[in-house]
């Protein structure tokens, strides 16, 4: 096998959930451009659809579709499945990339992020779209691929799951202490959680031949206050935040042969904030 047929993933079905989101149409893209048909799911269809109109105008329409889906709904999750099988008749790649992602502010909000008065009605949303929808679809096209001859599940955690968040870069100034933002609670158990249920599926189906492996990116710049971005780029040793597009390489290395022996492991890719 050359090295680049390595990294080719022409006729395999990949599902993105979460497709519509940040990262999402770029891990969808990365597929999309090895050569897999690109399957974006999300709770709002409309928006996967745009997703996949944006994405077949650079890949070609039958290379990327679209199904709405909610991670948290066992019944959605199956209908997804049967759609795609009675389509392709198989899933090759199942990308678990849904969650909340709650934003810092510094509004009428800033007190329930903090720990002490955390809303239990957002830790218990945040923790099933992110964690109990990824066991979800695990169970529903995972389990597929275990019993017809393996795939791959990748996993999207974040650098917040090998250390706590740094609450100092959302500090705003001119407000008391029990009213500075922080970054929730849910974020680091969700993210640090998905890397638990990896390496527990790694080991779970390794003689199924599913390969499970989870992905932790850092921080991505979207046009964040130059305040904040200026702090957190004072923790990165690159010194500077991530594009939307440098993860695609290694979605492309740990959902193809390229990464063939390895699995359970969680890949690190935050500009090298997690070694200084």
């Amino acid at each position: 096998m050359t090295y680049h047929a390595q990294f080719d993933l022409t006729g395999k079905v990949a599902l993105v959930t979460g497709g519509a989101g940040l990262l999402g149409p770029e891990h969808a893209a990365a597929l999309a451009h090895a050569g897999a048909i690109a399957v974006v799911t999300d709770v709002n269809g409309a928006a996967a659809e745009d997703v996949a109109v944006r994405l077949g105008k650079e890949f070609g329409a039958d290379r990327v579709v679209a199904l709405p889906m909610d991670v948290t709904d066992s019944g959605s999750i199956a209908r997804t499945r049967e759609s795609l099988l009675k389509r392709f008749g198989r899933v090759d790649i199942l990308v678990n990339n849904a969650a909340i992602d709650p934003k810092v502010k510094a509004d009428s909000l800033v007190e329930t992020s903090r720990f002490e008065h955390f809303p239990l009605e957002q830790w218990d949303f945040q923790i099933r779209v992110g964690l109990t929808g990824a066991l979800l679809c695990s169970q529903a096209f995972g389990g597929w691929m275990a019993a017809n001859g393996g795939g791959v599940i990748l996993n999207i955690a974040s650098d917040l799951s090998v250390f706590a968040p740094d609450q100092r870069i959302y500090r705003k100034d001119g407000l008391p202490e029990d009213r500075q933002p922080v970054k929730p609670v849910t974020y680091s158990i969700i993210k640090t959680g998905l890397v638990g249920l990896t390496r527990y599926l790694a080991t779970y189906w390794a003689d199924k031949k599913v390969r499970v492996n989870a992905l932790s990116p850092g921080g991505v710049y979207v046009n964040q206050p130059e305040s904040f971005v200026q702090k957190l780029t004072n923790l990165i040793p690159l010194g500077r935040m991530a594009r939307r597009d440098e993860y695609r390489g290694t979605v492309q290395f740990l959902c193809s042969e390229a990464s063939s022996y390895m699995t359970g492991q969680n890949i690190v890719v935050d500009g090298g904030r997690s070694v200084w």
